[in-house]
């Protein structure tokens, strides 16, 4: 659960009061989830986030439907994860499903409104690294982890930082210091998967050889499963699982099973909702069964 002032854990006994009665003050987002949900879990750190960039203009409200069976059904939840927006003490949006951090702004944006204060440090993290200036961001990101060592989602920030500057030793330490649950996390398994095809590029022969190699033998397994590491990269996503899953039509078991391993591994960092991920998915289902 996380520590921030704008999310909080709403049960039966408080619902009246701090859901419905507050969002006459300003509005509450009610997110109903399950432990066992796991588009709930990829979800929750968006509107979390979302939360504390908005910084009160809106509360977090967060059902657990298995403990809060009664408030749960109350609200006439079909499926998990259920999000539904009150303001002033009425159901005036929401959706289901996890919806990208994108369509999920479209949503607030259409009856919240982000308090233009100062900038904090995160934010301003965040737009040095947006604008390019990595080192700039590095020092904000190690200067709040020095005040806050506990901080996980700037501890992810700066492991991210750290593999973008080619330290990835320390990157990998950092993500190693986190705790189990926050390691399953999209943004950390996502940057752990980059981490690796980083280190593994270094040892990467020319594309142009591997593809020489490949128009000699279509077949030839280590070149696929290379040249399909140059295309993570380069972030040609589609045409690395295709490769991959070439690779698995050929020799499934080459090198431990190292087509559906990367497969796997690319998945994760890309995410669930990413097109690419949902199609090549059930083709590694379809060889797999």
């Amino acid at each position: 659960m996380t520590n921030s002032p704008y999310v909080f854990e709403a049960t039966m006994e408080n619902f009246q009061q701090d859901v419905m009665e507050a969002s006459a003050q300003s509005p509450v987002l009610i997110d109903v989830w399950a432990e066992w949900c796991a588009p709930c879990k990829q979800l929750m750190p968006i509107l979390e986030k979302l939360a504390d960039e908005y910084r009160g203009a809106f509360r977090l409200a967060k059902v657990n439907a298995d403990q809060q069976e009664q408030l749960t059904a109350s609200l006439g939840v079909r499926s998990l994860p259920t999000v539904i927006l009150v303001k002033d003490g009425q159901a005036v949006d929401g959706f289901n499903g996890a919806l990208q951090e994108s369509e999920i702004r479209k949503v607030l944006e259409k009856h919240i409104e982000i308090p233009e204060d100062e900038e904090t440090p995160y934010d301003k993290a965040h737009r040095l690294w947006e604008e390019g200036d990595v080192e700039a961001a590095l020092a904000v990101l190690s200067e709040m982890n020095r005040k806050d060592p506990e901080d996980l989602k700037v501890l992810i920030d700066l492991a991210q930082l750290k593999a973008e500057l080619g330290d990835l030793e320390t990157a990998e330490q950092v993500l190693d210091s986190l705790p189990a649950e926050e390691k399953m996390q999209h943004q950390a398994k996502q940057l752990a998967a980059r981490i690796k095809f980083l280190k593994a590029s270094a040892e990467l022969p020319p594309i142009k050889e591997l593809e020489d190699s490949l128009d000699k033998d279509p077949n030839d397994p280590n070149a696929l499963h290379l040249l399909a590491l140059h295309h993570i990269l380069k972030e040609s996503n589609a045409e690395a699982m295709e490769l991959l899953i070439r690779l698995m039509q050929v020799d499934s078991k080459y090198k431990d099973e190292v087509a559906k391993t990367t497969l796997i591994e690319l998945f994760d960092k890309l995410g669930n909702n990413n097109p690419d991920v949902r199609t090549y998915r059930r083709k590694l289902y379809t060889l797999m069964h």
